[in-house]
């Protein structure tokens, strides 16, 4: 009589089924301390990181951004994803100086470029900045606004001396709306030419921190004549490629624009693709009224002038 051993599948079954419940806590464990994604860049005032990603349409392909691509060696495909995890605040300890746009992670090393042609976008010292973060997940957390001081050289590598010591904003938990966070801030009033928004968002539902850098334009200061010493002062100048014209409802919009920023006519700085409100000008200006109707008056004096002499003989 043929004894037979015990069935091998089911043994095995018995020894995974025991292994599998050994290793579910660790497993557990290791899920719950995964961050979960919370990504999300500016567009408007436009990113650098969105401006050159695949979804930054004619911004893309400025020569910014093409140096931006080209250092990286590869597209900013994942631009909603510059996340630094674990810097709990000590932005300034973390993020070395030259590298604050990419965040200091290679993968984005292109944004540091030291070039004053990043698209940009037109605002008006003083005024409201209405400020538009794409995300995919909502997420508490704050936004931490700064603009480079007076004097900032978009030529030289950005720095944390560059940026004041703390921010001229923040913004506690604003909610998520159709796939955007949308908060209004004021500018400080003493900003000209070109500068830097930096933005950093330091989530407190997850581990991580955002940061971003968006080009703005202000209007240039010129030497304007001063007093009696010989001296001067400074005068804001007026030139369309480098100025905001127009004026945004009180309230804004969350079209991230800023109060008062606009341009009729849309004109960049020089390869710098610039992004800005529009103006309504459909109404005639004063001008062309004032001439419109001298010239009418001559027309019907001159006609009165022929009638007389053909219907007088």
């Amino acid at each position: 009589m043929r004894t037979y051993a015990p069935h091998r599948p089911t043994a095995c079954r018995a020894a995974l089924t025991a292994a599998g419940a050994a290793a579910a806590p660790l497993l557990l464990t290791l899920w719950v301390a995964a961050p979960a994604g919370a990504h999300g860049a500016p567009t408007d005032p436009v990113s650098r990181v969105s401006a050159c990603s695949p979804e930054g349409g004619a911004q893309a392909r400025s020569a910014a951004c093409e140096a931006a691509v080209a250092a990286n060696g590869a597209p900013f495909t994942a631009w909603d994803n510059l996340r630094v995890a674990g810097v709990n605040g000590r932005d300034r300890q973390t993020v070395p100086d030259g590298k604050l746009c990419s965040g200091g992670l290679p993968a984005y090393k292109g944004l540091d470029l030291a070039r004053a042609d990043w698209p940009s976008t037109r605002l008006s010292p003083g005024a409201k900045l209405n400020l538009t973060y794409r995300s995919t997940i909502p997420h508490t957390g704050s936004f931490k606004l700064y603009l480079t001081k007076p004097g900032y050289d978009p030529g030289e590598p950005l720095t944390w001396s560059d940026l004041p010591a703390k921010p001229f904003a923040e913004i506690k938990d604003p909610p998520l709306t159709d796939g955007a966070y949308h908060f209004s801030a004021k500018l400080p009033s003493d900003r000209s030419g070109h500068q830097v928004l930096y933005t950093i968002w330091q989530n407190t539902s997850t581990v991580d921190t955002y940061y971003s850098c968006s080009d703005v334009v202000f209007p240039k200061a010129a030497k304007a004549a001063g007093g009696g010493d010989g001296g001067s002062k400074e005068a804001p100048t007026d030139t369309p490629s480098e100025t905001a014209t127009g004026a945004a409802e009180a309230g804004g919009s969350d079209d991230g624009r800023a109060e008062g920023a606009g341009s009729a006519d849309r004109t960049a700085l020089p390869g710098s693709p610039v992004s800005s409100a529009s103006r309504d000008d459909s109404g005639p200006s004063m001008s062309l009224i004032a001439g419109g109707g001298a010239t009418a008056l001559v027309l019907a004096a001159g006609a009165a002038l022929v009638s007389r002499r053909l219907w007088g003989r």
